[in-house]
């Protein structure tokens, strides 16, 4: 109607884009100091890296404070070649240099940048990698929270490893990965169950559980599914299959569809609505 009247009726922007408009608002959510959001899942094969890359993504273009992605797989993880291809410099380099990091210039050595996102490999070689337990992980993220608002940790599958123990101990927001397949959404329950065994009730209720809808079955209630999961967590997305992010190579935005954009900007909102919130507890 715009072009068709030259300009004399203009009747603004609509729905979709008004709800995109909204979402950004919330991402933009002032944080009253760090944020550690740990992105996880029982299973492999679900999507976690790429949920994490997305997330990572679209908090750190649409906020205008510093936002890291941070890969703890110590199973030689792909966080890094999803978003930008390099793993030259790893998180071990990093803590082989901690004594020498006293500006954000010196973390800036070991880390490659997707857009405004910062990104810190994981170690590629395993027979260094394996040394990354809980203690690496709380060092590195005891620096990057000087210099960073937010990091994003892709965890590794291994629940019970020592990484994933400071993982969640330091975490003040979740993310579980699972799928619209029968063990896609069993994993990401047991994954829940598995949480709560271990003290972190609080954090499995303020969590949010992101389904990938990449692979499914015929087999499954899709919309059980997402009920089921609504019951057990503050809030639950499902992230349509698309046709870039399944190659499973280097993620460029610009040609991820913009009904999957939208899913992981609201996952994004729905991430910086908890910012606001105290610490969650956890049981002994």
């Amino acid at each position: 109607m715009h072009v068709a009247s030259g300009g004399l009726v203009n009747p603004g922007i609509g729905p979709a884009e008004q709800r995109r408009q909204e979402l950004a608002l919330r991402v933009r959510r002032p944080l009253p100091g760090p944020r550690q959001i740990a992105v996880a899942s029982m299973k492999g094969g679900v999507g976690k890296t790429t949920v994490t890359a997305m997330l990572g993504l679209m908090l750190a273009e649409h906020r205008g404070d510093r936002v890291v992605a941070l890969d703890a797989n110590p199973d030689a993880g792909t966080l890094a070649e999803r978003l930008t291809g390099r793993t030259d410099s790893t998180v071990r380099d990093l803590l082989d240099s901690l004594g020498g990091v006293g500006a954000l210039s010196d973390i800036a050595r070991f880390t490659t940048l997707s857009g405004r996102l910062q990104v810190l490999a994981s170690e590629q070689d395993p027979a260094r990698s394996e040394t990354f337990d809980r203690a690496d992980y709380e060092r590195v993220c005891a620096v990057l929270s000087r210099f960073y608002n937010i990091v994003v940790t892709d965890s590794g599958t291994g629940m019970v490893h020592s990484a994933m123990d400071g993982t969640l101990a330091l975490a003040s927001g979740l993310v579980v990965v699972g799928s619209h397949t029968v063990d896609g959404a069993s994993r990401a329950g047991k994954t829940l169950d598995w949480l709560v065994a271990h003290g972190q009730q609080e954090l499995v209720e303020r969590a949010v559980v992101v389904l990938s809808a990449d692979r499914t079955s015929p087999e499954i209630d899709g919309e059980r599914v997402v009920a089921h999961f609504r019951e057990r967590c503050r809030a639950v997305v499902v992230v349509p299959r698309d046709p870039h992010l399944a190659t499973g190579g280097r993620i460029e935005l610009d040609k991820v569809s913009q009904a999957t954009s939208d899913a992981f900007l609201e996952l994004a909102a729905l991430v910086a609505d908890d910012f606001g919130g105290s610490p969650p507890v956890r049981r002994q």
